[in-house]
């Protein structure tokens, strides 16, 4: 595959290692050619890694196998995965997960990736919705401002939200940074 069709989610070997995409941006400098920036997070623990790529470079992509599981609940060991096909559960470090796991509420489903029989890394849609746990009361009038205030979701998650934001009220955050989106209406 070219560099330039490189995605979050993505596997790649690169130095004979495997390497779960992180994060891709397309660069095009004034001057010079345009290349492709990638956070690639090692599958083997070996931490992330930070690569250049020219956009019609070559990369040796990795197929990685996609499986529906229900997040059930974290502990010490790790969190706990089960398989919606077969029931079986599955334990996966919190160095595999890292930070995905503040977006993730129990009993959602997710996407895990599988590389040989391991998990490699959990699959985010581009936005999650989730429940305002703690912010502080908004201040009156403070609409006219765009003022934002401190609000932790009930995954842990810290974000900033407007002031008309309260607790119990459920939010639509970005998966990408962990920006605030939008209120989700109540059906």
């Amino acid at each position: 595959m070219r560099a330039n069709e490189l995605k979050p989610g993505m596997a790649v070997n690169l130095d004979g290692k495997l390497y779960v995409c992180v994060k891709t941006d397309h660069v095009k400098p004034g001057k010079g050619p345009a290349y492709v920036q990638a956070k690639l997070r090692g599958v083997d623990g070996s931490g992330m890694a930070e690569r250049r790529f020219n956009t019609d470079a070559v990369i040796d992509g990795a197929t990685l196998d996609r499986r529906e599981m229900e997040y059930l609940y974290s502990d010490a060991s790790g969190a706990t995965f089960m398989d919606t096909d077969d029931y079986e559960q599955h334990i996966i470090p919190e160095n595999v997960l890292g930070d995905s796991l503040l977006f993730v509420r129990p009993n959602a489903s997710c996407t895990i990736l599988f590389s040989d029989g391991t998990p490699v890394s959990l699959e985010l849609p581009s936005a999650v919705d989730l429940v305002i746990a703690d912010t502080p009361p908004g201040i009156k009038g403070a609409t006219a401002t765009n003022q934002m205030k401190e609000a932790t979701c009930d995954t842990g998650l810290k974000t900033k939200v407007p002031p008309f934001i309260v607790t119990g009220e459920t939010i639509r955050v970005s998966t990408d940074d962990g920006s605030y989106i939008s209120r989700v209406k109540a059906e």
